[in-house]
């Protein structure tokens, strides 16, 4: 059987701070900490970049790669912090069934859910200093294509973590709620 919390799932909009915290609780926790940006295909990418939102058809080749890459580390028994988006609950159930254990109910699953939450204006301002920088191929004329596709189900146990905070909170929240 799989351990419970063995994948953590920082999810939000972009510019919620993923890869920020994701890379802080990889150095904090010793888990191996991945980023979804890093599995989407090129052509999912360069949609994103000149600011045409992603389907559903564009984004399940790359949430079945999620899940692959976070099953091997379940079925080794190594710990993972995932950085994804998860807008959708369908999504999150998609990566859910990486636990070879789960039977389709949103607790007792070897992966779990914090949700970086922050408004839309933090957001806006986040990603336009972003793309300022050139650090990132989203643009923030997107965000609200994703703000509109974030479901949140109260059943899923999903833990929200305020944003807003600074990093060093943050992580320090996240480890509270999810003592690995």
């Amino acid at each position: 059987m799989a351990s419970i919390n063995n994948v953590m799932v920082l999810m939000g909009v972009s510019g919620a701070g993923k890869t920020t915290i994701g890379q802080m609780l990889e150095k904090e926790m010793k888990f191996k900490y991945l980023d979804a940006d890093d599995f989407h295909s090129q052509s999912n990418k360069e949609k994103m970049r000149i600011g045409i939102p992603l389907t559903d058809e564009d984004r399940e080749p790359w949430l079945k790669s999620l899940r692959d890459a976070i099953r091997e580390r379940i079925i080794n028994k190594t710990g993972v912090i995932l950085g994804c988006s998860a807008l959708k609950k369908k999504y999150r159930e998609i990566l859910r069934s990486a636990d070879p254990d789960y039977e389709g109910r949103s607790y007792g699953s070897a992966v779990s859910f914090i949700l970086l939450d922050a408004s839309a204006e933090v957001l806006s301002i986040r990603l336009n200093k972003r793309a300022a920088e050139g650090k990132h191929y989203m643009p923030a004329s997107l965000l609200q294509s994703q703000l509109d596709l974030l479901e949140i189900d109260d059943s899923e146990g999903i833990f929200r973590v305020d944003a807003t905070l600074s990093p060093q909170s943050i992580v320090k929240t996240v480890q509270k709620i999810h003592q690995f």
